[in-house]
């Protein structure tokens, strides 16, 4: 299964955002990396709708080639494109898994998925990039509830958090209720830029 497995804390510099979670990095060194990170230069647009492009395959850990076919499903769709490509990937079975708290990280929370620790509907999915839909039941296996450090962590969430997410911590099981709005995705990210790039 592909995924970026490069220096992680080059990629936060550069966007000066904590791409891969929060970092204490940024606050020292609130610059490019490299040689020429403190002069920064004047970006043309390309450059800029580029950069956007990158950010967001590097927050949800997609590649190009994924990237690229959700971008063209999305376009296909009725509405706006760029909210529509947002809402794909913040479906996908990984980032559902972190939104709930299940996992600190979207990368560990990958790993729970391909381990095969995640239900879904009461079945074992192990595919990261699976979307999951409105009603869908996302739960833990019986091996993963016994994790004491997964469990702890579980007891220290916010149930409100996202408002189309639901969590049950008794049951330790979460739910889809609705699919999420450009408003109740938290990140910085400037999605008609993309819509620009792809569009040229």
């Amino acid at each position: 299964m592909a995924r970026y497995t490069g220096p992680k804390v080059r990629i936060s510099r550069r966007y000066s955002e904590p791409i891969f979670g929060n970092t204490k990095v940024l606050k020292k060194k609130n610059y490019a990396p490299g040689q020429h990170g403190r002069k920064r230069k004047k970006k043309s647009e390309y450059a800029t709708q580029l950069m956007e492009k990158n950010k967001v395959k590097y927050l949800y850990g997609v590649l190009e080639v994924q990237f690229a076919n959700l971008f063209h499903k999305a376009a296909k769709k009725k509405g706006i494109t760029g909210e529509l490509l947002l809402q794909a990937l913040e479906t996908r079975l990984d980032n559902v898994t972190y939104r709930l708290g299940i996992a600190p990280t979207r990368r560990s929370a990958r790993q729970l998925v391909s381990h095969k620790h995640i239900l879904v509907n009461d079945k074992i999915v192990n595919i990261a990039s699976y979307a999951v839909k409105v009603g869908d039941m996302i739960g833990l296996t019986e091996k993963a509830q016994t994790g004491t450090a997964l469990v702890e962590a579980l007891s220290t969430q916010h149930t409100s958090k996202h408002n189309w997410l639901e969590w049950d911590s008794k049951k330790m099981l979460g739910k889809v209720i609705a699919l999420p709005t450009r408003e109740e995705i938290p990140e910085k990210i400037n999605e008609q830029s993309i819509v620009e790039l792809y569009s040229k």
